[in-house]
């Protein structure tokens, strides 16, 4: 399998109206996460905020679909979204990162103290986190399992709190909005959520900035799916 190809696998309604009847599981999937007490004190507080936003950007939280992106130099994770049917997703909002590990470059090996570089979803939503709440990430997926060493480590989480060693801390007030927007989107039928992370914007000038670096020929494999979606604004499939 071409290498690129393996980069690319990974990959009752609140009354705020961010849940809402998208699907058979839909209200099933809001009702098992407001069991959990932080979950419903994140939905009366800052709920009616991610609700006004989605109303803000023209977006239905019962045709919601979102992506996440990291550009590790930013130190921000950026939340884009759409309506299911549409053809681009737009930028929703930034969240600054609360803290940073590690350096520019792909997560190898346990313990490295890095974080994950290439092309993700989100395969957990942890309503009882040590730091408040957290989402997974399908770390380490093929290509890392190809390319890191025989322990590559794993629970690579975007989480409340601030601080990290591997992770993306976006304080508990940025990780309850990001959470909901996350729950909201897979109530609504998004199984899929794309997380991609890359150590700086991948364009020729950047990359020459760097060009000494071990990982030039890795940061080359990540840009056509930088590109892409620079240019479609919209993840691309393989």
């Amino acid at each position: 399998m071409p290498f690129f190809q393996l980069l690319a696998q990974s990959c009752t309604s609140p009354a705020d109206s961010l849940g809402g009847a998208a699907g058979p599981t839909s209200g099933d999937f809001w009702q098992q996460q407001l069991r959990f007490p932080r979950v419903r004190v994140a939905q009366a507080g800052t709920g009616p905020v991610v609700a006004d936003r989605l109303r803000t950007h023209g977006l239905t939280p019962q045709r919601l679909e979102i992506f996440l992106r990291l550009i590790k130099t930013n130190r921000e994770l950026e939340v884009w979204a759409r309506n299911q049917g549409a053809r681009s997703f737009k930028l929703l909002h930034r969240y600054p990162l609360a803290a940073t590990s590690g350096h520019l470059g792909p997560k190898r090996r346990a313990g490295d103290r890095q974080v994950p570089e290439g092309f993700y979803e989100i395969d957990r939503f942890n309503p009882q986190s040590d730091y408040h709440l957290s989402l997974g990430l399908n770390y380490p997926n093929a290509a890392d399992r190809a390319l890191g060493e025989p322990n590559p480590g794993g629970d690579i989480f975007i989480h409340g709190g601030e601080v990290t060693i591997g992770c993306l801390p976006i304080t508990d007030l940025g990780i309850e909005e990001v959470y909901l927007l996350a729950v909201t989107a897979r109530a609504a039928g998004q199984t899929v959520i794309p997380v991609h992370i890359f150590p700086f914007p991948i364009t020729e000038t950047e990359l020459a900035k760097h060009a000494t670096s071990f990982h030039q020929a890795f940061w080359r494999e990540l840009m056509p799916g930088y590109t892409y979606f620079e240019q479609h604004h919209e993840p691309a499939h393989y």
